[in-house]
């Protein structure tokens, strides 16, 4: 195996490739090579905290903000990724550089030079990192979004500012804390930021000599061959966007049989298993992230979950009627009631009961049920990773996370030495002092308990530190996962049951521990990466420390402006007939979740009697298999076994649903095309414009968005455009159509065992057979036999 001695990366690449005749394929050098990563000396004299990198980085920081927050009430949502602004912010640079007079300016306090030279690669990545907290924004957005529109509590701008800063605020003192662990480590390369060191290296280095690894004999520069796939990428995205749709939902057997509820159902993207993953959008291929960056192996491990989780036990579990699935669409994001129609939340938990379940109100509407692949992924799945998540750090990375706790004294100490080689960084600069951080969450508790306290969201100050708890014993083997793997686990059924138990009945309670016991953990994954994205730069740390700062400042002003704006002006939005497709699908699917574990709590959903309470033997499952595994690892080093990633096959699916079966399939089959096929085939092409190439389908895709949504969609140009290509996949001919498998009864209601009150509804009114009472308690035995055997 190659090794490279001035970065000591002699461990295993993330991207192993299957080759013993070229070893140097295997190391974490040609791959970070590959992106651009140490093939430059660093100039420690070059300027960063200019009046350009501000300007830049505050603008593209209230912009980027702003859009992401719009796009993230819209389905299909498209993100303002870092490709774009680090594509939009290089000529802007030299716009400046070439414009503006070196003029000295004297402030008293405060001395700047107008245009301190050319525009670096330096001010460009942190006007990146300032535009990019405009992701950990519209996490935010989304609660918000629920509270307001789902369950109809508004409180206020000044709520919405202090809670988005406080949670902004938890997960970067999350990232600090954490940041000898998870960030030094020169194993842990954290893939996401790979093409963007590409991009950056593309565009301040154009000379081809710059890229050093392997024979070059592919003669076109990677400058050319990002222009010219973005504008490929650009121009095509108008097809499935707007011209051409059913190039997104490329679902054609169900054009051919659109009367067939079993096709629908298997060959269906939007309410189906979507068996053909087969679509022409870029968009839909990278909505789980860009299939380019992911390893082959994280990406085989998340397939697999897919195919044995969802196609072989979903599927099993649905035509056997198992959790009485049978009635209800096979996927969806939404929950039902015992009619099969989308549960009304307003019958059960109102303004005016404090948001609090009304009992009597629940017995007599309707147990809450869930389509086959939110039971078994959000909450079976989600179960299993919890547990196997713990297991698999203790077993696997307890060496690593030890020798990390050993770094801690040394930051302590940097604080206090005068020493600039004194430092935990690979950079050469002095590392953030240990109390720098401290501080920052010293605030961060003052703000959340404030305002959880002084709104009365129903969280109290206990349920903040418990949350803040959670989210630390968590973050580690989280950030762990995505610096391998650049996928992200969730814990957010964690956060939901906790809250369900703590604060029983309080929706409220339950949403805000959720955005403060998870939501931060995300954050502080973003900030992660972006510090290991500064210290492959060599950025000072104490710089970054300053522009995360200022960039978590405006970007919360940002998209609060933005998010009230939308909720007051566009259309039915969080609607199903909201304009343009502004139906809120990500806060609905947390107000769904929110509603089982935060109105009728975990005690009520687990002894309803649906038989929902075996999904908690996913918490066993999930603890044992990382350990076979383990020592199958060890038995065997060589094999595949070192390629089994237990937390990925167990939650690889965190986006589904709202994901599909062909957006996790579709980006399977590109990501292993590129990431283990053209790389073992044509080895030169794959290093030298891989990263460039995600960059920009990233790029062109999210620009292109923009451009369509204003000047097609938004100003009313698209109406009257319709022809066979923009309605073949609505409608009676859509797998849309989210039809049951299994009829419901003609007593119009299905019911739960746990009684028989459920067939009572306030709407159908009749008396139950013994015969049929019988029949009704044999299939749910049945039923019970079923589930117990998928758990063995």
């Amino acid at each position: 195996m190659a090794t490279d001695t001035k970065d000591g990366l002699d461990k295993e690449s993330v991207y192993p490739v299957e080759d013993t005749d070229r070893a140097e394929v295997n190391s974490q050098t040609e791959v970070l090579r590959a992106a651009g990563i140490g093939i430059h000396e660093d100039d420690p004299t070059e300027p960063i905290l200019t009046l350009r990198m501000w300007v830049l980085g505050i603008g593209f920081c209230i912009v980027a903000s702003g859009l992401n927050t719009l796009y993230t009430l819209r389905k299909p949502s498209i993100t303002i990724s870092s490709s774009v602004t680090l594509l939009l912010a290089y000529p802007l640079g030299k716009l400046w550089e070439k414009t503006i007079p070196s003029w000295n300016v004297n402030l008293g306090v405060c001395q700047f030079n107008l245009n301190p030279g050319p525009f670096n690669q330096k001010e460009h990545v942190l006007v990146y990192i300032m535009s990019n907290l405009s992701i950990y924004v519209r996490l935010g957005a989304d609660v918000l979004t629920e509270q307001q529109m789902f369950y109809g509590y508004k409180a206020g701008w000044g709520f919405q500012i202090l809670i988005t800063l406080g949670t902004f605020l938890v997960g970067f003192c999350l990232a600090g804390f954490f940041r000898s662990v998870v960030v030094a480590p020169r194993e842990l390369i954290w893939p996401g930021v790979l093409s963007t060191t590409s991009l950056t290296t593309t565009l301040h280095n154009l000379a081809q000599g710059d890229l050093q690894g392997v024979k070059d004999t592919w003669k076109m520069s990677r400058y050319a061959f990002f222009s010219l796939a973005f504008c490929i990428s650009f121009c095509w995205y108008w097809f499935p966007d707007f011209i051409f749709p059913a190039l997104s939902y490329f679902t054609f057997p169900c054009w051919i049989n659109p009367k067939s509820t079993v096709v629908n159902q298997l060959f269906g993207m939007e309410s189906g298993m979507g068996l053909l993953p087969i679509t022409f959008d870029c968009d839909q291929i990278s909505y789980v992230g860009s299939p380019l960056l992911i390893p082959s192996w994280a990406i085989i491990n998340v397939f697999s979950s897919l195919v044995f989780w969802i196609w072989i036990v979903a599927v099993a579990c649905y035509y056997r009627n198992v959790w009485y699935t049978g009635y209800l669409p096979f996927q969806s994001s939404s929950v039902y009631d015992n009619t099969g129609t989308t549960y009304k939340a307003s019958k059960v938990v109102s303004k005016a009961t404090g948001y609090k379940l009304d009992i009597e109100k629940y017995k007599a509407y309707s147990p809450v049920y869930m389509p086959v692949t939110y039971a078994l992924n959000m909450f079976g799945l989600s179960f299993a990773t919890l547990s196997s998540l713990l297991v698999w750090v203790i077993l696997e990375n307890r060496h690593d996370i030890a020798a990390g706790a050993l770094r801690v004294p040394h930051v302590v100490r940097s604080y206090f030495s005068k020493d600039k080689k004194n430092t935990d960084t690979n950079s050469g600069y002095r590392d953030v002092p240990f109390l720098w951080y401290l501080g920052a969450a010293v605030l961060a508790l003052f703000i959340c308990i404030f305002s959880v306290e002084y709104w009365n969201v129903e969280l109290r100050w206990y349920g903040v530190l418990l949350a803040c708890a959670v989210a630390m014993v968590f973050y580690g083997p989280l950030a762990i996962v995505y610096a391998t793997s650049n996928l992200k686990i969730n814990i957010d059924i964690f956060c939901r049951i906790v809250a369900g138990f703590v604060f029983e009945g309080k929706v409220l309670a339950n949403i805000w521990f959720f955005d403060i016991g998870y939501i931060t953990t995300i954050k502080g994954l973003y900030f992660a990466e972006d510090m290991k994205l500064c210290d492959y730069c060599k950025i000072p740390p104490r710089k970054v420390f300053i522009v995360q700062c200022v960039g978590m400042i405006f970007g919360t002003l940002s998209s609060v402006a933005v998010l009230n704006w939308s909720l007051g002006n566009i259309s039915g939005v969080c609607t199903t007939d909201a304009v343009n497709g502004f139906s809120c699908p990500f806060s609905r699917t947390k107000f769904n979740t929110s509603l089982i574990w935060g109105a009728i709590g975990p005690r009520n959903y687990f002894t309803n009697g649906i038989g929902y309470s075996s999904l908690l033997y996913f918490f066993i499952i999930g603890a044992v298999l990382p350990i076979p595994v383990y020592f199958l690892k060890r038995r065997y080093p060589n094999s595949l076994w070192r390629r089994v990633h237990i937390p990925l096959f167990l939650g690889g699916l965190n986006y589904l649903p709202p994901a599909t079966g062909t957006s996790y399939g579709s980006w399977a089959v590109v990501g292993l095309t590129f990431g283990w096929f053209l790389r073992r085939r044509v080895y030169q092409w794959w290093y030298k414009y891989n990263f460039v190439l995600s960059s920009a389908l990233d790029s062109s895709v999210s620009i292109a968005g923009v451009v369509i949504f204003f000047a097609i969609y938004f100003s009313g140009a698209s109406k009257g455009f319709s022809w066979w290509g923009t309605e073949v996949y609505k409608g009676p001919w859509s797998d849309e159509i989210a039809d049951s498998y299994t009829l419901i009864p003609a007593l119009d209601c299905f019911c739960g065992m746990h009684s028989l009150e459920c067939l009572v509804s306030t709407e159908h009114q009749f008396s139950v057979s013994p015969t049929f009472s019988s029949l009704l308690m044999c299939r749910h035995k049945v039923q019970k036999s079923i589930i117990g055997f998928l758990v063995k």
